[in-house]
């Protein structure tokens, strides 16, 4: 685990993003970690509920990614929940791993926040 990045600097990087990050944490989160996966993306928050990882955040110049892996029953879930086409889109463009369908969602304002929320409450649920 890599030290957490200091609060001045990320709130800082974020600006008024950083509202958006703190509700998801506040909504989401039980426990998270901070990880360092390399130079160009320095910092990397996970985000878990109980054991579960939910949501990994990412920070950037004034916005962050939230990367959220769904399983086939959440993705599943997705599609017949009547997605909107950006949503659809974020499916049928995502990469698929082992684990999952990788959905990566570029968080600017709290348009962007209602789909991750959505996101998770799906992942949550399944």
């Amino acid at each position: 685990m890599s030290p957490a990045p200091p609060e001045a600097e990320l709130t800082a990087g974020l600006g008024e993003s950083k509202s958006l990050w703190d509700a998801i944490i506040a909504e989401f989160s039980t426990a998270q970690e901070w990880k360092r996966y390399s130079q160009k993306d320095p910092w990397s928050l996970r985000v878990f509920r109980g054991k579960r990882t939910i949501v990994w955040l990412s920070p950037r110049e004034g916005w962050f990614q939230a990367g959220i892996i769904l399983g086939d029953k959440a993705i599943q879930a997705a599609r017949e929940g009547k997605p909107s086409l950006r949503l659809r889109k974020l499916i049928d463009e995502a990469p698929r791993y082992a684990e999952g369908t990788g959905l990566r969602i570029e968080v600017k304002n709290a348009r962007d926040l209602v789909l991750v929320r959505k996101l998770v409450e799906i992942k949550i649920a399944h």
